[in-house]
């Protein structure tokens, strides 16, 4: 037999941003793998459309923080185990990490790159993003030094949270749904409302 449903739902704003945010992840992913395909010139209208999102990103995750430290999300449901509570929290945690970090490594890499004086961050169009001066200014050994080390960490929290972080959360959720049957999944969808309680604007 189904578990009761959790009565508590996360917010109207914060399933907003989830969602948004999950969605210019995949896609950014997408035209990362998309780039990396191509050759020449040809890479620099993905790559400034990628370099776009993920500045999207790191500014709505900033938002999503703000958001939670002032809105308490509801609790996690009562009858999940030990291991269950702190791999939650892990994920969760390593999620925020890299939704900041990744666009952050990727913003120090192309600023410590000689052709972000050529091909300055286009943001969807409307306006140059500024480099960071401190790299971009660099002499460059230091410089070149510096992207080949901005670019590990990109790539590594790429690695991070499309092998492991995303796979965790969707397993996680569709255990909670289809084995505990607990409709935690319900708190996130807007389309479940009915299942998981009233959501909190």
């Amino acid at each position: 037999m189904a578990k009761t449903a959790h009565p508590d739902r996360y917010s109207t704003v914060a399933i907003l941003l989830h969602w948004l945010i999950a969605a210019m992840i995949v896609t950014n992913v997408g035209y990362a793998w998309y780039a990396n395909g191509l050759h020449g010139l040809e890479k620099i209208p993905p790559l400034q459309i990628h370099k776009s999102i993920g500045i999207s990103i790191l500014l709505l995750t900033l938002a999503r923080l703000a958001w939670r430290l002032v809105n308490r999300p509801p609790p996690m449901p009562a009858d999940l185990k030990p291991w269950e509570r702190l791999l939650a929290r892990t994920v969760h945690v390593l999620f925020y990490v890299v939704m900041i970090g990744l666009p952050l490594t990727g913003w120090a890499m192309v600023s410590a790159s000689p052709t972000i004086k050529i091909y300055p961050i286009n943001f969807f169009g409307y306006g140059h993003w500024p480099a960071i001066q401190a790299l971009s200014s660099l002499p460059h050994d230091q410089m070149k030094q510096a992207h080949g080390t901005f670019e590990t960490a990109h790539g590594l929290l790429a690695k991070l949270i499309v092998y492991l972080l995303i796979p965790l959360h969707i397993a996680g959720a569709l255990k909670h749904q289809f084995i505990d049957k607990d409709n935690d999944l319900a708190r996130m969808l807007p389309f479940l409302r009915g299942l998981g309680g009233g959501a909190k604007t």
